[in-house]
């Protein structure tokens, strides 16, 4: 029986994986609404398409299968560009049907006409518009296959007029998603070896490139007597079940990782492509192993630089390896790290000032969340709340727009994550800014039945920028923000809300507002007076800090520094 080009797409993508599709209905992708309603795929209808690409991009992160979006021509295949420049930063394997006007239209201003490939030639690793109906299949398989291959999003763009024409009747072009095992050579691990065998303070540096490997990564720190710093991406594979842990490093890491890191002689640099080069070391000898050949050196000059996984290489570096007795830079980095997080969570308390601390409100939620929860987090102070106040477990997981550094993710993202896991917890830690830009999508969890659990970081504030003007000792501008009740406004969408005010409430609270079978939100007034502490501070951030407080004092504003300083600089 013949099928429609819509057809066509549809049953290739279904055959490859997908199983959802996220999107909102438009008439150029009718034919293709329609073919998804006979499908084994399900339509998940949000309210507005950047929504759709966070919560797709979360989803095909997590599950690592192909995961759809959908949009109209124009303005609704271009509303899903924020979400899927996230989704391909994480390398998540999704694919956007971007549906577009009729060919006959096409090149002369039509309404609604847009030429989508440069636009999503910046954020795919495919981008072909489907230009005859005996091309449908073939396509459409190579998007699926480049997304699910190559890691990241691929862009079928399908002429409204082509998606209802017959497709060429001829077997279907298969997915296939090889599964290659990569390592360097091994003249190349025994240069690697060599390296490391004459080191006296080694340290590993681990990225999101680790996972998977957490057995082979002990063993060769152990080998290695080596402190295991790691980025932020790599919290979920790296920082569990780890007697080498010593924490992040970076803006959001702690002295610790910054320590271990800054003052080895020898670093092994293992599937992390870490951006801020101010945190590598000056003098070490620097070995990079990643599987893309062309992150090799691209941050910092290394002396050695090899291509493989994380794991697989590991395991045969690890008979090249000399054991090393001297554990002392183990055990000197490994107590600053627990001197280092007991200072954390000094702040992770109720406080004496009746103010909520966000760092309180995420351990409490840390303290409640079940053992496999997932967790996602807005850019800004939330994002920086989940990595330095949450367990890892080997079984939580934790979603934040580190690469793109985006606003609004969490709540969408956490959409795609619960469809994709229905019986686990998921919790959005939301910052008031971020939730407010997309906050119609709350009514997605309503109609779609999704039931998330949002916490809202309620100071009032665009709090991460306005800390990012005192450390350039400007006057903050432009950062207030007038919030709703949040409880109130969930109430009305038909879900769960919960306002809370003051520490004693709190504890409560979060039992509740978790416990809820349904979505729930609950809002949380923070202290807008907390300052996210990076691990080491430059001369330039105190001075640019103090130079707003002298300009705050004299705009007649005191009061500001002396809540800055009581909140921060005293217990």
């Amino acid at each position: 029986m013949s099928k429609t080009v819509a057809e066509a797409i549809i049953e290739t993508l279904q055959q490859a994986g997908a199983k959802h599709c996220w999107g909102v209905p438009g008439d150029t992708l009718n034919h293709i609404t329609d073919a998804i309603r006979r499908s084994e795929i399900d339509w998940v209808h949000v309210r507005h398409e950047e929504a759709g690409g966070f919560a797709a991009g979360a989803e095909a992160m997590l599950t690592g299968r192909l995961t759809l979006c959908a949009g109209s021509c124009g303005p609704g295949s271009l509303h899903f560009v924020n979400g899927l420049f996230e989704a391909h930063r994480n390398r998540s394997p999704v694919v956007l049907i971007a549906s577009q006007i009729v060919r006959d239209e096409q090149g002369f201003d039509f309404p609604q006409e847009v030429d989508y490939k440069p636009i999503y030639d910046q954020c795919s690793v495919f981008c072909q518009e489907i230009r005859t109906p005996a091309q449908a299949r073939r396509v459409t398989a190579a998007a699926a296959q480049a997304a699910l291959t190559k890691g990241g999003v691929a862009v079928i763009i399908v002429p409204a007029d082509i998606s209802k024409e017959t497709a060429a009747d001829e077997p279907p072009f298969a997915v296939h998603q090889p599964r290659p095992q990569t390592r360097p050579s091994d003249d190349e691990l025994a240069r690697i070896a060599e390296v490391l065998n004459t080191g006296k303070k080694i340290a590993i540096y681990g990225g999101s490139g680790c996972q998977g490997a957490h057995t082979a990564l002990m063993a060769v720190a152990a080998r290695l007597k080596a402190p295991i710093a790691h980025t932020s991406r790599a919290k979920d594979f790296v920082e569990y079940d780890n007697p080498h842990n010593v924490g992040m490093t970076g803006i959001f890491g702690v002295e610790s990782g910054y320590h271990a890191v800054s003052e080895c002689d020898t670093l092994l640099l293992l599937g992390c492509d870490f951006a801020w080069r101010q945190f590598y070391p000056a003098h070490a000898r620097i070995i990079q192993i990643d599987i893309d050949p062309t992150h090799l050196g691209r941050r910092h000059p290394i002396e050695l630089g090899a291509v493989g996984d994380i794991g697989a290489t590991l395991t045969a570096l690890l008979p090249l390896l000399q054991q090393h007795d001297d554990a002392s830079f183990l055990d000197h980095c490994v107590e600053r790290h627990q001197k280092a997080l007991a200072h954390l969570n000094e702040r992770a308390t109720a406080g004496d000032n009746g103010t909520i601390r966000p760092q309180y409100l995420t351990a409490t939620i840390d303290k409640y969340a079940d053992d496999d929860a997932i967790f996602t987090a807005d850019g800004g102070s939330p994002m920086v709340w989940v990595l330095r106040h949450t367990r890892a477990n080997g079984r939580r997981r934790t979603l934040v727009s580190l690469t793109h550094g985006t606003m609004a993710n969490a709540m969408p993202q956490a959409l795609g994550a619960k469809k994709a896991f229905p019986q686990r917890q998921v919790i959005s830690l939301s910052g008031d800014g971020g939730l407010a830009m997309l906050m119609g999508d709350l009514i997605t969890a309503v109609q779609e039945n999704i039931a998330i659990k949002v916490a809202v970081y309620n100071n009032s504030s665009l709090g991460f920028v306005e800390l990012e003007q005192k450390v350039e000792g400007l006057l903050d501008a432009y950062t207030d923000l007038k919030n709703p009740d949040f409880a109130r406004v969930a109430e009305a969408i038909g879900i769960y809300g919960q306002r809370v005010e003051t520490p004693a409430q709190l504890e409560e609270a979060v039992q509740a507002w978790l416990a809820h079978p349904g979505p729930a939100l609950l809002d949380v007034t923070t202290d807008r007076f907390e300052l996210v502490m990076p691990p080491t501070l430059e001369m330039k951030q105190v001075l640019g800090t103090a130079l707003y407080s002298a300009k705050a004092v004299l705009s007649g504003r005191g009061q500001d520094v002396i809540d800055l300083v009581k909140d921060n600089l005293t217990k």
